[in-house]
C-alpha cells in the first residue's frame, strides 16, 4: 500500500513555491539539455511510448501516432520515440492484450491506479530509482522539491514504480445547460435532482427550440454525462462514500442515481440509444447541434472547452446561451465536482525494457519546460508568441486547435504546468478581448466560485489516490467492477433499461453478487486503512486547501 504524508500547511507552503521551484528545474535542465540532439551525442535509440487514441484527431493532422506533434517530439527529444495508440475507454483492455502478446511498449502513460498497481503486481513493471539515479536531471530535481511524488509513486514493496506530476488543482467537471431554453420556458435555475428532472422534461416536451418538432432531449446520459451524473450523487470509482468518518460501499447512492437514470430513460427524456454511446460522441454532437439542453463533461482545460464545445455550438446554434451551474442537492446529499488530482502517478515502465536510459532521458525532456511550453502553446512564431518578461500567447487559436488541441493533454502527461508559474494555468490561453472566449473564462471562473468548501466531492478521497489495494482484494474489486459498479456494472443498467426490474432489486442483486465474491473483505479493508492512516491520506480538505492556495497565487 502507499500511505502519503501530505499535512494540509504541506499543502499550502508547496503551492507558494511554485515559480521558484521550476527555476531550478528548468535550469538543471537547461544545463544537461541545451537542445534535443545535441545534448544527447552518439547514436540515438528507439523506445515505444503509449498515448490516448481518443479518436479526435482532424483528418488533415494524420494519426495520434503520427503528426506534428510527434514528429516534433522526435526532433526535438533524445529518443527515437514511436507511439502506441490505446484508445481512452479501453486501456485496461488494450494493455492487457500488448503484455500477453510481447508487445508492450517500453513506457506506458496512464492515469488509471488499478491498471497501474494490477500491473505492479504481475511484475509487469520495473522500479525505476535506478534509472533515475544514473540517468536524470529534470526528474530528479522535480522529486526534490516535491517528494511527495516519491511518495505517491513507492509499491507496495518499497521501490519506486511511478513518474508523476503536479497539476493546478481546480474542479475537473462541469454541468452546463440551455439558459435561453429555461428563459423561454419560464424556469429557474435547478437546486435539486427533482428541479434538474423537471427542466430536463420541459426541454423534451415543450418545444424550446421553437421549430414545432418534438426532436430535442432534456438531458444527456451517455459518456462524461454518465459519469457525471453519477458523481452528482457522490459516486466515483470505487463507488465508496464517506460516513461517521470511514469509507463505506455507496449502496444508497447508487440505487439512487439508478433511479434518477430510470426516470429519464422511462420517461424519453434522454437518447434512448445512450447506452450504446460509449464514448459519448453521439450526445456531444446532439448538444452541439442545439438538441441536447443539459449537458455535462470535462471542464478543466478551459481552451479545449471553447474550442471543442462552445465554438462549435455557437458557430452551429448562435443564439444559443448556456451557463455552468452547481451540482443539484439530491435525496443522498450534495455534492462538489471532483477536483483535478493534484498529485498525479501517471508513468509507469515496461520490465522487459531494453533501453532504461532513453526511457528515463524521455522522460526528463518530456518534464521539461521545453515541452511543456510546446504543448501548451504550440510552436513559437507559429501558434505563439513570447514577449520578454511577459508570458506566452496564442496568436493563432484555429491553427493550434488543430494542430495540437487534439493531443496536448496526453502527450503532457509527465508535465507539471503549475511548476512554470502563472502563465500556465489554464484561463492563460483565453483572450478577454473576444468575446466567446470571454464567456468561457467567466463560466470557469464561475464554477469554481461554486465550490462549497463544507460538503465532500464524490468518494473518500480522489479516485487515483484511493489506497492500494493487496493483489487478491484488487482481483475482486476488478473481477466484480462490471457487474457491480455504478459506471459500468451490467447490474445497475439493466434496472435502468428493463421494465419491471426496480433499482431496489438491483441493489439487492448487486449486493449479494458482492458478498458472494467476497466483497466485504475490500469493505473491511479500505475502512481499517483510512481508520489507521486518517492523518496519512490526501483527503478533501487537502485538497480544498491546495485550491484556494493556487487561486490566492493568481491574485484570486
Amino acid at each position: 500500500m502507499v500511505v502519503i504524508n501530505f499535512k494540509r500547511k504541506a499543502v499550502v507552503k508547496r503551492a507558494a513555491k511554485l515559480t521558484a521551484a521550476f527555476l531550478v528545474v528548468a535550469g538543471a535542465a537547461a544545463c544537461s539539455q541545451p537542445n534535443g540532439e545535441a545534448a544527447h551525442p552518439g547514436k540515438r535509440q528507439k523506445i515505444t511510448v503509449t498515448v490516448y487514441d481518443r479518436a479526435n484527431v482532424p483528418s488533415s493532422e494524420g494519426s495520434i501516432a503520427s503528426n506534428k506533434i510527434t514528429r516534433w517530439i522526435n526532433q526535438a527529444g533524445p529518443a527515437d520515440v514511436r507511439f502506441i495508440p490505446v484508445p481512452r475507454t479501453q486501456s485496461e483492455q488494450k494493455l492487457n492484450a500488448l503484455f500477453a502478446a510481447g508487445e508492450a511498449p517500453d513506457l506506458i502513460l496512464e492515469y488509471a491506479p488499478q491498471i497501474k498497481n494490477t500491473l505492479i503486481d504481475q511484475k509487469l513493471l520495473r522500479p525505476i530509482d535506478d534509472m533515475i539515479e544514473q540517468y536524470s536531471t529534470t526528474y530528479k530535481e522535480v522529486l526534490k522539491i516535491y517528494p511527495i511524488l516519491r511518495k505517491a509513486g513507492t509499491g507496495a514493496d518499497g521501490k519506486l514504480y511511478q513518474f508523476g506530476r503536479i497539476n493546478e488543482t481546480i474542479p475537473q467537471r462541469g454541468l452546463f445547460i440551455r439558459t435561453d431554453w429555461l428563459e423561454k420556458l419560464q424556469l429557474d435555475i435547478p437546486r435539486t435532482t427533482e428541479e434538474l428532472y423537471r427542466a430536463a422534461k420541459a426541454f423534451t416536451e415543450l418545444d424550446p427550440d421553437g421549430n414545432g418538432k418534438r426532436d430535442t432531449y432534456g438531458i444527456a446520459m451517455s459518456g462524461n454525462s454518465s459519469a457525471i451524473i453519477n458523481e452528482i450523487f457522490g459516486m466515483n470509482y470505487p463507488d465508496y462514500i464517506m460516513r461517521g468518518g470511514e469509507p463505506v460501499h455507496g449502496w444508497d447512492n447508487m440505487e439512487a442515481v439508478t433511479a434518477f437514470k430510470k426516470r429519464i430513460y422511462d420517461e424519453g427524456l434522454a437518447d434512448r440509444e445512450f447506452w450504446n454511446d460509449k464514448n459519448g460522441s453521439r450526445s456531444r454532437q446532439d448538444f452541439l447541434n442545439g438538441r441536447i439542453g443539459i449537458y455535462m463533461d470535462q471542464f478543466n482545460v478551459p481552451v479545449t472547452f471553447y474550442t471543442d464545445f462552445y465554438l462549435p455550438l455557437k458557430r452551429n446554434v448562435p443564439d444559443a446561451r448556456i451557463t455552468v451551474i452547481p451540482y443539484p442537492a439530491t435525496p443522498v446529499g450534495q455534492f462538489n465536482p471532483i477536483f483535478v488530482n493534484p498529485v498525479q502517478m501517471t508513468g509507469v515502465v515496461n520490465a522487459q525494457t531494453k533501453n532504461p536510459e532513453a526511457v528515463m532521458k524521455y522522460v526528463d525532456f518530456a518534464a521539461s519546460e521545453e515541452f511543456m511550453k510546446t504543448m501548451y502553446f504550440g510552436f513559437e512564431g507559429v501558434h505563439s508568441k513570447t514577449e520578454p518578461w511577459g508570458c506566452p500567447k496564442v496568436t493563432d487559436l484555429d491553427r493550434w486547435r488543430t494542430e495540437f488541441n487534439f493531443g496536448t493533454g496526453d502527450f503532457a502527461m509527465l508535465a507539471s504546468p503549475t511548476l512554470a508559474g502563472a502563465c500556465y494555468y489554464g484561463v492563460e490561453k483565453l483572450d478577454e478581448k473576444e468575446p466567446l472566449q470571454r464567456d468561457v473564462k467567466e463560466m470557469f471562473e464561475l464554477n469554481s466560485s461554486y465550490v462549497n468548501f463544507d460538503l465532500e466531492m464524490a468518494g473518500p478521497t480522489h479516485s487515483e489516490q484511493m489506497p492500494h489495494l493487496p493483489k487478491e482484494l484488487q482481483a475482486i474489486l476488478s473481477q466484480n467492477t462490471s457487474h457491480v459498479g455504478v459506471t459500468d456494472g451490467d447490474i445497475w443498467m439493466k434496472a435502468v433499461l428493463t421494465p419491471g426490474f426496480s433499482p431496489q432489486e438491483a441493489r439487492q442483486e448487486a449486493e449479494a453478487l458482492w458478498e458472494a465474491a467476497g466483497g466485504k473483505r475490500v469493505d473491511d479493508w479500505y475502512r481499517d486503512f483510512f481508520t489507521e492512516h486518517k492523518d496519512q491520506i490526501i483527503t478533501h480538505q487537502d485538497i480544498y486547501e491546495l485550491f484556494k492556495d493556487q487561486r490566492r497565487f493568481q491574485g484570486k
